[in-house]
């Protein structure tokens, strides 16, 4: 009988191990990863905080992609495809489609810091490669997959319109904002902060800056883009005011505070 009892007990009760277990941290759809690469476990630190949009910079050295922000920094092993297209492949098979186990869009951008077409036609066959994950952009129709690619950096315009079918976004920039430039092709608005704001992070936001940051997010999300400043204040009062103005994607390097930061909102 005791022994009855106590296989009951286990049966019905979860085990320590499972009560311990953590759980996956929910996507945060506005996180993004600056220059993700230069955290200790690029791409994974970001996604164990839950991001949905990590950055990596890209230098085209004897026909390979290298990551990293300056030339001196670069090494073999640390290509675009063993730091992230490899284990983003890996994670969106383990998870049934997608790179959170909880389903949600995923951006990795990559910036361009060598020459744009010869950089883009060195990553179209790497892109290809992972085809089956990848967003599909068309003249008038985007299919979103697992994860969605956006260059930014040295942008090859001419190249990427020439195209019908790309697995790439454009990287727009403000100047590209309400031109015309749909989302199929320019699916981002990004620019630095310090470019067109001079509000610095402490105090409130000037009426007439917040007037301009709104109208640039409603003008964006009329075209179906999203916004991203680079370069703003990487605190908490900056975030509260990206977040309340609808802004699109947050960029930090600060990944544990910003994390702690939205999923207290």
């Amino acid at each position: 009988m005791k022994k009855l009892i106590l296989t009951f007990l286990f049966a019905a009760w979860p085990s320590a191990t499972l009560l311990n277990a953590e759980e996956p941290p929910g996507p945060l759809d506005q996180a993004h990863a600056h220059n993700d690469y230069y955290h200790k476990r690029p791409l994974l630190d970001a996604l164990s905080h839950g991001f949905c949009s990590v950055e990596a910079d890209v230098f085209l050295k004897n026909g390979r992609l290298l990551v990293g922000h300056f030339q001196f920094e670069l090494r073999e092993k640390r290509s675009l495809e063993s730091l992230y297209l490899e284990p983003l492949a890996k994670r969106v098979k383990a998870n049934g489609g997608s790179v959170h186990k909880t389903k949600a869009p995923f951006h990795l951008m990559i910036d361009f810091k060598t020459d744009g077409p010869k950089t883009y036609a060195a990553l179209q066959p790497l892109l290809e490669k992972y085809r089956f994950m990848l967003t599909e952009f068309g003249p008038d129709k985007t299919k979103t997959k697992a994860v969605t690619i956006v260059i930014s950096g040295s942008r090859p315009r001419a190249s990427m319109e020439k195209q019908a079918k790309r697995l790439a976004g454009y990287d727009g920039r403000m100047s590209d904002l309400g031109k015309g430039a749909g989302p199929h092709f320019m699916p981002w608005i990004s620019d630095s902060w310090r470019s067109h704001f001079k509000w610095r992070g402490k105090g409130d936001l000037p009426a007439a800056e917040q007037t301009k940051l709104k109208r640039i997010v409603q003008q964006a999300h009329k075209d179906g883009q999203k916004v991203r400043f680079w370069a703003a204040p990487d605190n908490p009062a900056t975030w509260a005011v990206l977040q309340q103005a609808g802004v699109d994607f947050i960029n930090t390097d600060r990944l544990e505070a910003l994390a702690n930061f939205l999923r207290a909102k």
